[in-house]
């Protein structure tokens, strides 16, 4: 089978990136794959990802630039689209064309019909509606729409990903021949709320931990990209500053990097626990920060499937979870995972001294038997042949 996975990067560090690699790599034992990718530099560096010893094809494309003629005559319709025309089939089709000006749209029909593809995969919302616009153009026998976050961040959030658009996503995705998502919950969502009837597959866990945590280290983690709000290091921190008045010993481990990076750092100074939390940036060896912590900490506002998580499994590491629903649907009533209300930074810090005080060896073991069991690889790609498959 010949399979094109259409994705705005793939050679930069991020969960999406990851996860992405992680299948492609392995569906390419025994199928065609391509990733069309729009990283900004044609020239790669196959070794982020792993990618440097697969059989996957690389790809490149931008869309064309477009002219001031061509952006004028599109954007003000896109803008009242947004803002006061009426949400229906017609000025959702409208808007398609409008968001998607005709010389991108034959650009990429003619670089996807060139690859003879029998499935493309839309890696994430945007790209999935653009392949929704041109569908019936495209040769291909499926073209799919892959969800990497949840119902909440697309369309409840404020500002939402996809903000004033679930009634032209709700349209538009339609036309595809298939939306997988990555949760149970969002599915009942899109059913209920959007008449769209996706496939639930996880995201498989990505490391292959060599040795497990180190339960006596009194060490919390956390890891993820420092965006507006997202992750929630701003609760993590007020949450920790609170344990501190208690607690002389446990220290706090922040991996990541992003535009709020520099506020969690004044945020942190603020509580005068520089010696306490230290914020590291992404790295390619994430496992010695796993392997050296104690507790693994999500304190995400929301999630669509939190990757992070299931490799903190891995080692063995216990969580300390917000009551996101993904969290719930996968780990509610597992003794190793403790719950917090989300956003709220005095219950996160209860749970913290809760755990501090718990038997942390007991908990890693379960931890870590609950990991051999849940998102293999194998178990994903199976389930992503049987959409292949599908008549």
């Amino acid at each position: 089978m010949n399979i094109c996975f259409f994705c705005d990067s793939i050679f930069s560090i991020g969960g999406v990136q990851k996860v992405l690699a992680l299948i492609a790599s392995d569906l390419s034992r025994e199928n065609k794959v391509t990733i069309l990718t729009m990283d900004r530099h044609p020239h790669y560096d196959a070794n982020i990802n792993n990618l440097q010893n697969t059989q996957i094809q690389f790809k490149h494309f931008q869309f064309v630039k477009l002219s001031h003629k061509d952006y004028y005559l599109h954007a003000p319709y896109s803008g009242a689209y947004k803002k006061f025309l009426p949400h229906n089939r017609f000025t959702s089709y409208l808007y398609s064309l409008s968001s998607f000006p005709q010389k991108r749209r034959k650009q990429l029909i003619e670089t996807l019909n060139e690859g003879n593809y029998d499935v493309i995969i839309g890696v994430h919302a945007f790209l999935s509606l653009k392949l929704a616009t041109i569908r019936k153009h495209l040769n291909a026998r499926k073209v799919i729409g892959w969800m990497h976050n949840s119902y909440q961040a697309f369309f409840e959030n404020n500002p939402a990903y996809l903000e004033n658009l679930k009634s032209h996503f709700k349209f538009q995705m339609r036309k595809l021949d298939g939306i997988v998502v990555l949760t149970k919950t969002d599915a009942e969502l899109y059913k209920k709320n959007l008449g769209l009837n996706p496939t639930v597959i996880y995201n498989p866990v990505t490391i292959k931990a060599q040795r497990r945590c180190d339960t006596n280290a009194k060490t919390f983690l956390s890891v993820g990209r420092m965006s507006y709000r997202h992750k929630g290091f701003d609760i993590l921190i007020k949450a920790f500053a609170l344990f501190c008045k208690e607690n002389k010993e446990w220290k706090l481990n922040i991996v990541g990097e992003g535009p709020e990076k520099e506020n969690l750092e004044e945020l942190i100074q603020s509580f005068h626990l520089e010696n306490r939390i230290s914020i590291y940036p992404f790295t390619n060896e994430i496992e010695k920060y796993y392997s050296t912590a104690s507790v693994y900490v999500l304190s995400s506002r929301w999630e669509g499937f939190p990757l992070v998580l299931m490799e903190a499994l891995s080692f063995g590491l216990p969580i300390i979870s917000s009551d996101i629903p993904i969290s719930k649907e996968v780990l509610e009533k597992k003794d190793f995972c403790f719950f917090f209300k989300n956003e709220d930074a005095e219950s996160l810090c209860n749970e913290m001294k809760r755990m501090a005080c718990a038997d942390l060896a007991e908990l890693s073991d379960g931890a870590h038997s609950f990991s051999q069991q849940s998102c293999h690889i194998d178990e994903i790609i199976k389930q992503w042949n049987a959409i292949f498959d599908e008549a």
